[in-house]
């Protein structure tokens, strides 16, 4: 079940000084986890970001005795380890750059459908709760994976709802599989893996529920995401994190808005004004913006074939096919590659934008 390859990784990310970033530099130079165990000290010696104190932990014996316990705890615990090097790591993680060395998993990985976060506040309102139960009435169960952190309050209400609806959920974890934190929420984990999902952690057994612990959780949940919707939060609620986290890997941020003067709100509606998030007008308006609804699905894919492009106004066309060529694409890229004025570009982009061939994403990016 497990090989050389997670014992070495186990040991390799035990290191003091080695993170993420720094374990895929070493393992993609030299090849495999047990080759920078016993050769790192003597490649990377002059390599400017890894030298010094950062190779100095590679070979202690202290954290291969740990891998060789944790992989026993593993085992005994029916717990999956995914390597970033393997075929089975999660794709959309794995594209990020901070995307963690390994991940732990209990379950099976729903792969059928798009995953979509969905986070928001622990002390959430009848407003949030009511949205929630809304979405999951009218999603196709079949389309989609929900991932949350199995937080009380709205983590734990989109599970139930998930679950109700036949909906595969992840949850991902602030810890190791020692434990379950919150302990209240034992039987909805239990639940969400007899249903088809899984419980994800990048925490090994030696980690506990810290709070610096749960910001590192929110990257994995926006990483796995293809889009993340923040349901309610306050103006520093964790869940900003998790939307700041989902625009750096320029992934789709939608958000609820609400009354000024309701603290869960005040979020939202920030997020939405910082054009950090695209405003949820009703869930039939989401399901078509995260290509959820068929009817959506089939009218994109008619106005947007490549033989429609011609049907484009001449003088609009060059920043248009720009844009169908490369979705996502920033302001400033498009400036780059047409080569004109910043306003004139503007101006091209609002006139495709109210003729409904383009939309503008949160980030200032643009796709048809």
């Amino acid at each position: 079940m497990y090989t050389e390859e997670h014992l070495y990784s186990i040991a390799l990310r035990r290191c003091k000084l080695i993170g993420d970033i720094h374990f895929n530099q070493l393992v993609s130079n030299i090849g495999s986890a047990k080759e920078v165990w016993e050769q790192a000290k003597r490649k990377f010696r002059d390599f400017e970001q890894l030298k010094g104190k950062k190779l100095s932990d590679i070979g202690n014996k202290d954290h291969l005795l740990f891998a060789e316990k944790e992989l026993k705890f593993c085992e005994e615990n029916q717990i999956k380890i995914l390597l970033r090097t393997s075929e089975n790591y999660p794709f959309l993680l794995e594209q990020c750059e901070d995307a963690p060395a390994i991940l732990y998993q209990k379950g099976d990985f729903p792969k059928v459908g798009k995953h979509i976060a969905m986070v928001g506040t622990r002390k959430m309102t009848h407003y949030g709760k009511e949205f929630i139960s809304d979405f999951f009435r009218e999603v196709n169960p079949k389309s989609i994976i929900s991932v949350s952190g199995l937080a009380l309050g709205t983590d734990t209400e989109v599970h139930r709802q998930s679950i109700a609806n036949k909906v595969p959920t992840i949850a991902v974890l602030a810890h190791g599989f020692h434990m379950l934190y919150p302990a209240r929420n034992r039987i909805l984990a239990q639940e969400i893996i007899e249903k088809g999902g899984c419980l994800l952690t990048e925490f090994n057994s030696s980690h506990k529920p810290d709070k610096e612990h749960f910001i590192q959780r929110n990257r994995v949940i926006a990483g796995l995401s293809t889009a993340t919707i923040v349901v309610e939060t306050a103006y520093k609620g964790g869940s900003i994190s998790t939307a700041t986290f989902a625009n750096n890997y320029s992934r789709d941020v939608f958000a609820l808005s609400g009354k000024i003067m309701d603290k869960f709100s005040q979020g939202c509606n920030k997020l939405i004004f910082d054009n950090k998030a695209q405003i949820i007008i009703n869930i039939q308006q989401l399901l078509k913006e995260i290509s959820l609804d068929s009817e959506s699905k089939a009218q994109i894919g008619d106005l947007f074939a490549p033989e429609k492009t011609t049907e484009v106004p001449s003088n609009l066309k060059p920043i248009f096919e720009i844009i169908f060529k490369n979705p996502k694409i920033s302001l400033d890229e498009i400036i780059i590659k047409t080569d004109l004025p910043s306003q004139e570009v503007s101006g091209v982009l609002l006139e495709l934008e109210l003729l409904g061939y383009i939309k503008m994403l949160s980030g200032k990016q643009f796709t048809v």
